[in-house]
């Protein structure tokens, strides 16, 4: 028999999983009534490459997660190392996230990010619920990436991605 281990408190699981270092996204919807909507993410992970699938996971009951969940599409926005500001605006919840902020729009019709370092545009694959979360799957419809550096985020702070300079890894090229 195993012995029964105390639960994991939610204060560990977020320190701990602050160890492993994320990228920065802004997921972008936009609502059947024509409202915008975003939010700041770091759980994001290439899940395919044939078809082009990627997951993303949004928190229950914020107005951004129903929106992406009942329009069927989003933009993934890769934030550049100078968009910190742009990560703390779309984590702030209630606000009108897009206000004063001048946004193109993708071939979904969903605002994108000026100047982000990437964005993926995606239909809704499927989604369900896990924890606290709605993991959703996109399939990739468009992609559109810019010179730069990623925004990084580590031990709860943002943090720069830096490149080492040598041939990429074996099984990415």
């Amino acid at each position: 028999m195993i012995p029964a281990t105390t639960p994991v408190e939610p204060s560990t699981m977020r320190r701990t999983m602050g160890r492993f270092a994320t990228g920065v996204a802004v997921v972008t919807t936009r609502a059947a009534d024509g409202a915008p909507h975003g939010m700041t993410v770091n759980s994001l992970t290439s899940v395919s490459l044939e078809p082009p699938l990627l997951l993303v996971c949004l928190t229950i009951g914020a107005r951004s997660t129903e929106a992406v969940i009942s329009a069927g599409r989003f933009a993934v926005n890769i934030l550049s190392s100078r968009q910190e500001h742009l990560a703390l605006r779309f984590a702030r919840r209630g606000e009108d996230h897009f206000a004063g902020l001048d946004v193109t729009h993708g071939r979904h019709r969903v605002p994108v990010i000026p100047d982000a370092f990437a964005h993926l545009e995606c239909d809704v694959e499927r989604h369900f619920t896990a924890g606290d979360h709605i993991v959703v799957i996109g399939h990739v419809r468009d992609v559109c990436e810019r010179d730069g550096e990623p925004l990084g985020f580590l031990r709860g702070r943002f943090s720069d991605v830096l490149d080492r300079g040598h041939a990429p890894a074996p099984w990415i090229s």
